[in-house]
């Protein structure tokens, strides 16, 4: 048997500059889950509630968190980098776009009225569309509710058509507002959520440490216990993984279209999207038959740059004789600073 040459992209999603403020959308009219722990302090704020109605970690992904680095450099609230410059919001990803196009509601995070909206932005990406024709609707379709106080969450790129509330409207924590869409700035299907108080934006995992301040981990949290550990920090994460008849593009995993394989189909690999990936990171795939040989094995070398996705493949040419019966089996690791940060076992049966 001949092996297929495994190889691997980078393809960075990183948006600079993103503008997502009030005044925008105002103008319209009326990404292994770690410990996560919070310093027990007294409650300042809305207790808020997950706002998707998806499984963290099974059928959606946090991709990015709030930039608590006041400077050029980029920290989230567990002092890791799972963020870029200036981002003011934490982003929730559907696993791809047939997940989007399925439909996956927003939740309105707390009680409240909703005091702006807009809807009618179509959902392309960018990366299609190009800049200008968001200008000035960068949040997308959006709503923004009022929770007394000063307080108020903001949730954009939802889909076209989907918005289910009006402005001044009353809404309850759990509420459907919408669903996630591609509208507005951005590359991929996610809600893209901000809190503000007082107009300036504020990590709801650690409201009370200011702008800039140096916290690693959950402070004196917003979210409910419930939406915290659901949201438990994960150091990278993998958005799919599978099996594949032959060679594998982003663009057919994006769309839930790769070709299954079969025991006659011109090849075996296995496949991984992994997500929010840090210079220096290593990653490495391997695929075994059932009798234990290892078929293909890729390794990549240590990231020179962060990368926002990574698609891994590995895989074989089919035999003459095709695939025996048995248990195929993969294993996806991303190693950083020497420790496993991601780990992702999978398998097929013919």
């Amino acid at each position: 048997m001949r092996a297929v040459t495994a190889t691997s992209f980078p393809t960075p999603l990183r948006l600079a500059g993103l503008a997502l403020g009030l005044a925008a959308l105002a103008a319209c009219g009326g990404s292994g889950a770690e410990t996560q722990t919070s310093t027990p302090a007294e409650r300042i704020g809305p207790v808020l509630e997950l706002p998707v109605d998806c499984v963290i970690g099974e059928t959606c992904a946090i991709q990015n968190y709030v930039d608590r680095d006041p400077g050029p450099g980029v920290r989230d609230y567990a002092c890791g980098g799972r963020t870029y410059q200036d981002h003011n919001g934490l982003d929730i990803r559907t696993l791809d776009m047939a997940a989007q196009r399925a439909g996956v509601d927003v939740l309105a995070a707390a009680d409240g009225q909703v005091v702006r909206l807009r809807d009618g932005v179509a959902d392309v990406s960018v990366r299609t569309g190009g800049l200008a024709a968001v200008e000035g609707a960068e949040c997308g379709n959006g709503v923004v509710i009022d929770h007394g106080g000063g307080w108020e969450t903001q949730y954009c790129h939802l889909a076209q058509g989907s918005l289910q509330v009006a402005a001044g409207e009353r809404v309850h924590a759990g509420q459907p507002i919408g669903r996630i869409g591609l509208s507005g700035q951005t590359e991929y299907p996610h809600l893209h959520f901000t809190v503000r108080r007082d107009g300036a934006v504020v990590d709801p995992f650690a409201p009370a440490a200011g702008e800039g301040g140096r916290v690693c981990e959950a402070q004196n949290p917003l979210w409910s216990d419930a939406a915290l550990a659901a949201l438990a920090y994960q150091s990278g994460a993998v958005l799919n993984a599978g099996f594949s008849a032959g060679a594998v593009t982003l663009e057919a995993v994006e769309e839930a279209g790769v070709t299954p394989p079969a025991a006659h189909a011109p090849a075996l690999v296995a496949y991984v999207r992994a997500i929010a990936l840090e210079a220096g990171d290593v990653q490495h795939l391997r695929l075994t038959a059932p009798d234990g040989t290892v078929l293909a094995e890729t390794r990549i070398d240590p990231l020179e740059s962060a990368k926002a996705q990574y698609l891994t493949y590995a895989g074989r040419r089919t035999p003459p004789e095709g695939w025996a019966e048995g248990t195929y089996e993969a294993r996806f690791t991303v190693e950083r600073g020497g420790r496993r940060v991601v780990e992702r076992d999978f398998a097929l049966v013919f």
